[in-house]
């Protein structure tokens, strides 16, 4: 029987994404492709304004906010936000192919972890004592 709290679980789960995202994208700055980006502030041909800028922070402010929303949240809204943050996740994060083997092999994981939440918070039964 699972006795993680399933805040807990959930919140972990989503600091595994972050996490994975933030050291994919560190990796790439290894990459010469990805530092004559940085210095030319052009992106697959599309030129990196502010406003592309914004929408990726709000893209990555939706995991930062489900570790804190995971933990915070009655079991009924954080159910639906924990549904709602996987399926904007996956169409944001994985909407870009992957550039490189590496690139693949953190998109994997980064999934599975995403379904890994989408299991959690499905089997999340009412009963589970989810106070802290």
């Amino acid at each position: 029987m699972d006795t993680i709290n399933p805040k807990l679980k959930l919140s972990a789960l989503w600091l595994f994404i972050l996490l994975n995202v933030i050291f994919r994208d560190i990796h790439q700055f290894t990459m010469k492709s990805h530092l004559e980006m940085l210095l030319t502030g052009i992106y697959n041909g599309t030129k990196v304004t502010e406003t592309l800028m914004l929408i990726g922070g709000i893209v990555l402010e939706i995991p930062i906010a489900m570790v804190l929303f995971s933990l915070l949240l009655k079991r009924k809204y954080n159910r639906i936000a924990n549904f709602v943050a996987v399926v904007l996740t996956i169409g944001l994060f994985m909407m870009e192919p992957p550039s490189d083997m590496d690139d693949v092999f953190f998109k994997v994981i980064e999934l599975i972890g995403l379904i890994a939440i989408i299991v959690t918070a499905g089997k999340w039964r009412a009963d589970v004592n989810s106070a802290l």
